[in-house]
């Protein structure tokens, strides 16, 4: 099997039987992320306990295969780690889909390293950010949806 035929199915098995795709009972925190180019619209539900760790995420709403998976991986990748660690894995997907990120960096996202090829398909960058984006803003404090619309 190649590289890319791995890649693909990463990404097809997330999209069709997402682990944390659904409702959350009773979210710390709640917000919409929209990308207004192609439609793609989740709400990301995420549990944080008193240090500050993500205990729990979940995300329902609808797209593409791509941002459904990407935020998919996104929370594999971020439960269990700190608010820093998880903006940090953060900056280094944002850096691998700008084709700008260390290898240490693509090494850390795990699964979600599947989506580097996106940095060649510029008009699927905004779905694969969707997710990734939306917890930014969520952890970072900000109110108001999040969109991918100033990429």
């Amino acid at each position: 099997m190649e590289i890319k035929d791995l890649y693909r199915e990463i990404v097809n098995e997330h999209n069709l039987y997402p682990v944390h795709k659904g409702e959350m009972e009773a979210p710390d925190l709640i917000l919409e992320g929209v990308n207004p180019s192609c439609g793609d619209d989740i709400y990301l539900q995420l549990k944080l306990d008193e240090n500050g760790v993500v205990t729990e995420g979940m995300f329902n709403g609808s797209g593409c295969a791509i941002s459904q998976a990407s935020t998919d991986m996104m929370l594999d990748l971020i439960i269990g780690r700190k608010k820093d660690e998880a903006l940090k894995l953060a900056e280094g997907f944002m850096s691998m889909v700008r084709s700008t990120a260390t290898p240490e960096q693509i090494e850390e996202l795990d699964e979600a390293a599947a989506l580097e090829s996106i940095a060649h398909m510029p008009a699927r960058v905004k779905c694969a950010t969707l997710g990734w984006k939306t917890m930014q803003k969520m952890l970072s404090g900000e109110t108001g949806s999040a969109t991918t619309e100033k990429d």
